[in-house]
C-alpha cells in the first residue's frame, strides 16, 4: 500500500495461491523443528484419521500472512493481526488460495475476512485480519 487509504476506504488485497506438496511440508517441519509424525510419511500418519500426512496448520496460515505482507509491506509487520479457525486439514499435494475480503474500517484499523480454500472449494481456515491505520 503506497498511500494511506481515503477515509472509509478498505484497499483491495490480491489473492495468493500456492501448491503445498510433501517436500514443502518436510522443509517446513525442519525449519520449525516440528518432529510430529503426522506431517511426514510415517506409519503414524498412514494410520491416523486422514490416512496420510497433513500439512502444518501454521504453513497454511502463513499464506494469509504472506498475502497481507504483499499488500501492506512493513505496515502489516508493524500493525497486523490475525484471528482464525482451522476448519479442515490440508492434505498434500494441494493447491491452496488465500483470500481477503474487505470487512470495513473502523477509526483505527482496516478489517478483512480471510479464508484459505483448496482448488476444490474446501475451506481450510477462516477468520479475520486487521491492520492499524497509519
Amino acid at each position: 500500500m503506497n498511500a494511506p487509504p481515503a477515509p472509509g476506504e478498505v484497499p483491495h488485497v490480491a489473492p495468493l495461491t500456492r501448491q503445498i506438496d510433501q517436500g514443502l511440508v518436510d522443509r517446513y517441519a525442519a525449519a520449525a523443528a516440528d518432529p510430529n509424525p503426522i506431517h511426514r510419511d510415517t506409519a503414524e500418519a498412514r494410520e491416523g484419521p486422514y490416512g496420510r500426512p497433513i500439512a502444518h496448520g501454521m504453513l497454511v496460515l502463513a499464506l494469509v500472512s504472506q498475502m497481507m505482507t504483499e499488500a501492506f509491506g512493513e505496515g502489516w509487520a508493524a500493525g497486523g493481526a490475525l484471528a482464525v479457525r482451522w476448519r479442515a486439514p490440508a492434505i498434500p499435494p494441494v493447491r491452496v488460495t488465500a483470500t481477503a475480503t474487505p470487512a470495513g474500517p473502523d477509526e483505527r484499523r482496516l478489517r478483512y475476512a480471510v479464508r484459505c480454500t483448496t482448488e476444490d472449494g474446501e475451506l481450510l481456515l477462516d477468520g479475520s485480519a486487521s491492520l492499524r491505520l497509519p
